[in-house]
């Protein structure tokens, strides 16, 4: 039970901790528009990892969701400026973009749970081959260069990102609706059981007559298209993608993720932990940013070494269990 409430209770203090420094730091930390722009920028990871919490829980991974939200934003930019002279600038067009975004999501992370459940392919090695794979494509599409949306059409669609209601901006509504119907999945539905039980050991889930390939498949299903939900409120803000495009977006949702208390090998997954993790990279990279105390170019290295100590003190925590 001890155990239990360290592992619980660490993420929150933590977060909590981080705001305290934080705000000691620099007068404008929780200023209405800093923790605003925090918890916008903080969406777009924030629902992937919501997703990869599903894949992480059930025993599998995604290295290429990073890759893959830049080939969706590619091809939702692609589409969009390819119809805009038959369909001019306005709802129809928008809506198109919306269902390129969320169907080219859902294709890729239906290709990679069908090469990880059908063909039999690890999930390292079926994930690692598709980012490289996406981030060719995207590259590839804007030879080299950038897909940038017609300005009139990125006009139109910004309200996506920088509009709201009550103050509160789309993207972080549309976090927080995730969230929740993340955690009712996790706790309280079949699919959300059945993920952790096949985490746990897929043998004992398939003798309890637990359909794994089928559920496996679905959580990388529910991952592209979180992906594909994340580049629609993306892609109005920068109007652009390119190959470097959601680079080390896998790292974050992976740190999140584990950071959260979910377990790296599977078993168990803690929705909310995930979002506590999400937060707690997105005020290291503020504070860094507000003090000027790191360089942010060193941000990827600094998530590198959080994952690396979360791995550790699960695994600690596991060995503290086994005695």
């Amino acid at each position: 039970m001890r155990n239990l409430s360290l592992s619980t209770l660490g993420p929150l203090a933590a977060l909590i901790l981080l705001i305290v420094l934080g705000a000691s730091l620099n007068d404008n930390f929780l200023s209405a528009a800093n923790i605003t722009n925090v918890l916008a920028r903080s969406a777009f990871i924030g629902m992937i990892a919501v997703g990869m919490t599903f894949v992480i829980t059930s025993g599998g991974l995604d290295l290429s969701v990073g890759s893959m939200a830049a080939f969706v934003a590619g091809m939702v930019i692609l589409a969009m400026n390819a119809l805009q002279p038959q369909l001019g600038v306005g709802l129809p067009l928008a809506l198109i973009g919306i269902g390129t975004a969320l169907a080219v999501g859902l294709l890729a992370g239906l290709a990679n749970g069908l090469l990880v459940t059908r063909v039999g392919i690890e999930p390292f090695i079926v994930t690692l081959g598709t980012m490289g794979i996406f981030r060719s494509l995207v590259t590839w599409l804007a030879d080299g260069g950038t897909l940038s949306l017609d300005f009139a059409m990125r006009e139109y669609i910004g309200p996506i990102y920088y509009g709201g209601i009550f103050g509160i901006s789309w993207p972080i509504i549309t976090f927080a609706l995730v969230v929740v119907i993340g955690e009712i999945a996790m706790r309280h539905t079949r699919f959300g059981r059945y993920a952790e039980a096949i985490g746990s050991n897929d043998k004992v889930a398939r003798y309890s007559a637990v359909r794994v390939e089928r559920i496996r498949l679905m959580t990388y299903v529910f991952l592209g298209l979180l992906v594909g939900l994340a580049t629609i409120l993306y892609v109005p803000r920068l109007g652009s993608a390119s190959g470097s495009t959601g680079l080390l977006w896998e790292l974050e949702a992976i740190a999140a993720v584990i950071i959260g208390g979910t377990a790296l090998k599977g078993g168990f997954g803690r929705v909310w932990g995930t979002v506590v993790g999400v937060l707690i990279l997105s005020l290291i990279g503020n504070i860094l940013n507000l003090a000027n105390l790191v360089s942010p170019y060193l941000n990827g290295a600094i998530q590198g070494v959080i994952i690396v100590l979360a791995v550790v003190l699960q695994r600690k925590k596991t060995s503290a269990e086994g005695r």
